[in-house]
C-alpha cells in the first residue's frame, strides 16, 4: 500500500485547524482533501474533529472514492470530493465546512445565492474588480451521495461560468482550488460574503 506524502497530510491538518479557529467545523462536521501527484485523493477519515486531526486521521482513496485500506472509513461525503476532482482536472484541494451563515442562508434561499459588489469577489479568477457578481448554487441535501452528486453536476452544467463553490441546503459550503492555500482563500472569501448577506438580511426592515 502506498503511503501518503507527509506534506499532504500536514496541509490537511493545518486547514482543519484554520477552519476550526473560525468556527466552521463544529463537532465532527466538515471534510478536507487534496489530490496527490499520483492521482489518488488524500482525505480526512470519518469521526474526527477537524481541528484536532491526528497523524493517522488522513487516508487515501481513488477517484471513485474507494478506500486504499479497506479497514479505514473515509468521510461520508468522499464522493463529493471525488466529484470535484473528476470534473475539474485543475483542482488540487477541496474543503467543506458547516458555518452558521452557510447553513442558515442555504435554508432560506432558492436554487442559488447571488453575491455582487463585494471587494472579495476579486479573490476569484476572472473577477478583477468588485464590480462583478457570482451565482452560488444551492442544492438540496440527500444522504444518498451519488444522488446528491448528480444534483451538484446538474448545477455545474447549468452554469458554464463554473461558480467557485456550492452550498448544500441546511448543511454547508464546498469549495476547491488548485492548491490548499487557494482553497482556503476561496473558502474565507465566500464565508465572509455569506456572513455579510446574513447580517444584511437581519438588519433589513
Amino acid at each position: 500500500m502506498r503511503s501518503i506524502p507527509e506534506m499532504a497530510t500536514e496541509a490537511i491538518r493545518a486547514a482543519g485547524r484554520r477552519m476550526d479557529a473560525l468556527g466552521w467545523v463544529p463537532a465532527t462536521a466538515g471534510n478536507i482533501s487534496v489530490r496527490l501527484p499520483d492521482g489518488r485523493v488524500a482525505i480526512t477519515r470519518s469521526g474526527f474533529h477537524k481541528g484536532f486531526i491526528p497523524e493517522d486521521g488522513v487516508m487515501a482513496v481513488d477517484l471513485d472514492g474507494r478506500a486504499e485500506d479497506s479497514n479505514l472509513r473515509p468521510s461520508a461525503e468522499t464522493g463529493l470530493h471525488c466529484g470535484i476532482y473528476r470534473r475539474f482536472p485543475e483542482a488540487g484541494a477541496a474543503l467543506h465546512g458547516h458555518s452558521v451563515p452557510a447553513t442558515v442562508l442555504s435554508r432560506l434561499s432558492g436554487d442559488a445565492i447571488a453575491l455582487a459588489g463585494y471587494e472579495l469577489l476579486k479573490a476569484f479568477p476572472g473577477l478583477p474588480t468588485h464590480e462583478a457578481a457570482i451565482r452560488l448554487p444551492v442544492v438540496d441535501n440527500d444522504q444518498d451521495i451519488p444522488r446528491l452528486q448528480a444534483r451538484v453536476t446538474q448545477a455545474w452544467d447549468a452554469d458554464p461560468a463554473h461558480p467557485p463553490g456550492y452550498l448544500i441546503r441546511g448543511h454547508g459550503l464546498y469549495v476547491w482550488a488548485g492548491d490548499m492555500p487557494g482553497a482556503l482563500m476561496r473558502l474565507e472569501a465566500l464565508e465572509f460574503m455569506l456572513a455579510c448577506e446574513l447580517e444584511a438580511r437581519r438588519l433589513r426592515p
